[in-house]
């Protein structure tokens, strides 16, 4: 699990992989059943096309771009001996502004997973596996896949998961958005309890609270919520990685949200990675439930 702490004036931490060098070895090799679309899954469908969006209107809620997406979660799968880096080979058609996205994460315990990391990813030491393909389109249009081809071996350095518990004082803001739908497919009904991060690393399937965040407002009072959604304004800023980790804004502390430093101190221009001036500076977006029942919020934006 992806224990994170973080709420209006509070914190967050997250388990992360630290990439190394790889130079792989040879190791097994298996193909994605892309026509398995199950309840995990959010928004695709398989066809004689291929695995396409399904024209809902699963988010990024909380990021507000615009953007459709979608995500066919694969079945989790066992390797003879202990892996650590996983090559994709993709067949796909990504008309112009549309995109695919093949992550992989590592189960580290009955319960545990590291976060997903895009491929070729370099992973701890693992003999089970889970891979993600993600689609991203526009209303009315949508890239197509027709295979994945995914070979795990061994990096000559291995990576470690971070340790569980670290905290961060990042803002809060409340998601709202009722009967919007989430990132990972989820309808958001009233009062509902989860949370969004800015970055697809620690989102969770559907329904499951494989990446869950512990957020404490200032008067104590604590909620841990299930990671649903991706946002406020972001989609890869996983702050609460180190910059060795971070794909973007590597020049930023860890700990300290792109659009914080963007609206504090006009860092990027002023503005998120989609290029709108960043009106607030929240690293964590919370559903309603989790804002004013769980943690007794009664301002639109948590202080750190």
């Amino acid at each position: 699990m992806l224990g994170i702490r973080r709420i209006p004036g509070e914190e967050i931490g997250l388990v992360a992989a630290h990439p190394a060098p790889a130079a792989a070895v040879a190791g097994g090799a298996w193909d994605l059943m892309l026509y398995t679309v199950d309840g995990d899954d959010a928004n695709v469908v398989w066809s004689t096309a291929g695995l396409t969006l399904a024209g809902g209107r699963a988010g990024p809620a909380s990021a507000g771009t615009g953007q459709v997406g979608g995500y066919l979660v694969g079945r989790v799968h066992a390797t003879a001996q202990p892996v650590n880096l996983v090559r994709a080979n993709v067949v796909a058609a990504t008309p112009a502004g549309m995109a695919v996205s093949v992550e992989v994460r590592a189960l580290l315990g009955a319960q545990r997973w590291s976060e997903w990391t895009e491929a070729p990813a370099t992973l701890p030491d693992t003999t089970a596996v889970q891979v993600r393909v993600g689609l991203f389109g526009a209303a009315g249009a949508t890239p197509s896949v027709r295979g994945v081809r995914l070979t795990a071996g061994r990096a000559e350095s291995a990576v470690a998961p971070l340790a569980l518990g670290n905290t961060y004082r990042v803002y809060a803001t409340r998601e709202g958005l009722v009967g919007g739908t989430t990132a990972n497919g989820h309808v958001i009904t009233s009062r509902d309890h989860f949370v969004a991060l800015p970055s697809r690393r620690g989102l969770a399937p559907r329904d499951t609270g494989d990446y869950t965040v512990r957020v404490c407002a200032a008067s104590g009072r604590c909620e841990w919520a299930p990671v649903w959604d991706v946002g406020p304004w972001n989609t890869t800023d996983d702050y609460w990685n180190p910059p060795s980790v971070r794909p973007s804004w590597t020049d930023l502390p860890q700990g300290r949200p792109e659009a914080q430093a963007a609206y504090e101190v006009g860092y990027n221009g002023g503005k998120d990675q989609f290029g709108r001036t960043v009106a607030n500076p929240a690293g964590i977006d919370l559903a309603d439930g989790t804002f004013w029942d769980g943690l007794l919020l009664t301002t639109t934006r948590g202080s750190p």
